[in-house]
């Protein structure tokens, strides 16, 4: 056959191929024709395009004019863009496009290399690129973008910036998607500053930036809480700088998550109206983002009132924005903490009855909540509901019971749920263990607390820092000072840093066994192994130091702290004015009351009682019954032992008409005497000659139960 009779044969055959694909000439070009089915698109009603591997079954078309999609058109254009695709589809279509004679435009394998993008198949999208390039195939700008978001999203920002350079070498000009990408990339890297300043260039490229742009440098900035540049970029993004975009829900989101998380939550509430004015609808994210700041900031009744809104379309946000299982977590997580168990439970049924059903967050939360408030049977029928329900309890569900049952010295219970952990194939982690050992300790059980530290190593945890202060805590709160002392070098010893919490609970137990020195040098040895002491060390040191006659070394690290910028607390004002106070020293107590105001501090009811207390020591009754006539003023109300105070001043100054006359202020405030207020009418009466008069004077208080608080 000569050479023109050879080409002649091969061009028939391809055409057969193309025209007829279920007549091959041969099973090699069966083989050809199936991967030929992928790209041919043949209209003729005489040609059957196959649909699957199999050309026999491929079913004739009932619409002439009307194309029908071949299985790799199908695939690009529905698979690919919803990212539904599996890496073995991809691979297989990926190969026969690239064998195919003429290959298909790049644009297909722009579509096949985005599905695998979004079904977060990354690495391969390089591999992937490689073998284009390998077969003579060259990738375009939109190539080029898809890699640059590739190496983005797997946190190679430097790699896609070398990919940018590529692509200006390739006479290609960056689009506003390759500044996307690379804003968004940095700013997953929390490289935030070096994203805003990319965004600036931008400009300099003469590419705009886009809606998605905008959003997502403002969620960048948002997360690293620069809330206020972000808000002063979304004013720059409404008003227009060129080019104007319409507000967006995911912006708006971020913002507001952004001021929560700041606890500016009047900021983000204006936002939210501001959103909807503009007929932004909010999203559930947006609802339960507010819901969140308004139960973080002890807002209930405010979230409760945007749950409802939500609930009832109130909104206007149609169904999209119904309450899900989060939304409503976040809000009965705030009612148990605010010990409102029976709203809580009202809230869960509320959710069940409207067909959203519980997860093991809403279910671990709603039985702590019942566990903490000692509803401990609705708490186990809670438990064995979940299971019931084919929800199995994980690892934080039992911590969270353990914690609870150990706070209330249930340890018999702990241990059971630990025994049930173990049997049903789950693994303790430390926090288990630290939460049972600190439990036992609560209870004084500290031979088997130093029992359960010593296996921990043996249970596959090792004991750290919190396990050491733990076990520290413990002895310390017994009296134990040597063992606490003992395990304290014991850690430092094995390598385990100390934390602030550690030194906390010595300090306090030397100071409570008299040690005052030892205390000041375990506060030195801080700064050896440079923990910063907080504020809650301060306070043990100088309540320390003034409960033992050490004064005036309290009062030089008073000055220090001053001079050093510290934020001080009510707290350690309040534990220096009693101590001099109680000493005889009002006048330096009277100067701490009022330096508390240079400091930004307020005095409260217990501020208010030391200095009532100090001046009833030194008989200045009537300036002690007007420093309480000035705490009301100011709206910080009594309680029963600032009366109490004063009343044991006027009761040893034989002033029983001031006496009966505190009472009554007690009285109107629905404050109920304690044993203090009883000892004191009865030392009243005990000493007034007209007995059965007095009586008749002193006021009717409601009975009321003794109530157990949580």
């Amino acid at each position: 056959m000569s050479s023109s009779a050879r080409t002649a044969a091969s061009k028939c055959k391809l055409s057969s191929l193309s025209t007829n694909p279920e007549r091959p000439t041969s099973s090699n070009s069966h083989t050809s024709t199936k991967l030929s089915s992928f790209f041919t698109n043949q209209g003729s009603s005489n040609t059957a395009i196959p649909t699957s591997s199999n050309p026999k079954t491929s079913p004739k078309n009932p619409n002439p004019r009307v194309p029908i999609p071949t299985p790799l058109e199908k695939f690009l254009q529905t698979n690919c863009k919803s990212g539904n695709i599996t890496l073995s589809e991809a691979l297989d279509y990926f190969d026969h496009m690239i064998h195919m004679r003429p290959p298909p435009p790049m644009s297909s394998f722009n579509r096949l290399l985005g599905g695998l993008v979004k079904s977060k198949h990354y690495s391969h999208v390089f591999s992937f690129c490689n073998k284009l390039t390998a077969s003579g195939l060259l990738p375009n700008l939109i190539t080029l973008n898809i890699l640059v978001n590739c190496l983005c999203n797997m946190n190679r920002v430097c790699d896609g910036f070398v990919v940018m350079g590529s692509m200006i070498r390739r006479g290609y000009r960056p689009t506003t998607v390759t500044f996307t990408c690379l804003v968004k990339g940095l700013c997953m890297e929390n490289r935030i500053d070096e994203a805003n300043r990319l965004f600036e260039k931008m400009i300099k490229f003469r590419c705009q930036p886009s809606v998605i742009c905008y959003g997502t440098l403002i969620n960048g900035l948002c997360r690293m809480g620069k809330t206020d540049v972000a808000l002063k970029l979304h004013e720059e993004m409404n008003s227009g700088n060129g080019v104007r975009f319409r507000p967006n829900t995911v912006t708006f989101t971020s913002l507001i998550q952004g001021l929560c998380v700041e606890d500016r939550i009047d900021e983000a509430t204006s936002l939210f109206e501001k959103m909807k004015k503009l007929q932004c609808h909010p999203s559930v994210i947006t609802y339960g983002t507010l819901i969140n700041g308004f139960c973080r900031t002890g807002k209930t009744d405010v979230a409760l009132s945007l749950h409802e809104e939500m609930a009832n379309e109130n909104g206007g946000c149609g169904v999209d924005c119904k309450p899900n299982s989060v939304t409503y977590g976040i809000i009965i997580d705030r009612l148990c903490k605010d010990g409102m168990i029976d709203k809580a439970t009202d809230l869960f049924l509320e959710m069940k009855n409207r067909g959203i059903f519980p997860d093991v967050v809403v279910y671990s939360i709603l039985i702590h909540g019942l566990y903490y408030n000692e509803k401990w049977e609705a708490g186990k029928a809670l438990l064995h509901e979940m299971i019931d329900s084919g929800i199995q309890p994980d690892l934080v569900t039992f911590n969270v019971l353990i914690g609870a049952l150990c706070r209330r010295g249930n340890v018999k219970d702990s241990r059971d749920l630990l025994k049930l952990m173990i049997r049903r194939g789950m693994k303790p982690n430390i926090f288990t263990y630290n939460t049972l050992m600190d439990g036992l300790c609560l209870v004084g059980n500290l031979n088997e607390a130093r029992e359960l530290f010593h296996s921990i190593s043996t249970r596959g945890c090792e004991p750290g820092a919190i396990s050491y202060s733990v076990l520290i805590n413990g002895y310390c709160k017994y009296r134990k000072i040597q063992e606490a002392i003992n395990l304290y070098e014991e850690m430092i010893f094995k390598g385990v840093k100390p934390t602030v919490i550690t030194y906390n609970a010595l300090l306090t137990g030397l100071f409570q066994m008299g040690k005052v020195q030892d205390a000041q040098k375990l506060f030195d040895e801080m700064h050896t192994q440079n923990v910063l002491p907080d504020s809650a060390t301060y306070l043990i040191l100088l309540d320390g130091l003034c409960k033992h006659d050490c004064k005036p070394e309290a009062m030089d690290i008073f000055h220090s702290l001053e001079n050093s910028n510290f934020k001080f607390s009510v707290e350690i004002f309040n534990c220096l004015m009693d101590g001099f106070c109680k000493s005889g020293k009002l006048e330096i107590a009277w100067d701490l009351f009022h330096k508390m105001s240079s400091k930004g501090l307020l005095p409260n009811v217990i501020t208010y009682s030391i200095m009532i207390h100090g001046l009833c020591i030194e008989g200045q009754l009537e300036k002690a019954n007007g420093l309480l006539l000035e705490m009301e003023g100011k709206g910080c109300l009594p309680n029963v032992i600032t009366y109490n105070t004063l009343m044991r001043g006027f009761c040893l100054n034989d002033d029983s008409t001031k006496v009966v006359e505190l009472l009554h202020k007690m009285s109107e405030r629905n404050l109920s005497p304690d044993d203090s207020t009883v000892s004191i009418v009865i030392d009243l009466l005990s000493n007034d000659e007209k007995l059965s008069k007095c009586l008749d004077l002193l006021p009717t208080f409601p009975a009321t139960s003794q109530l157990r608080m949580p």
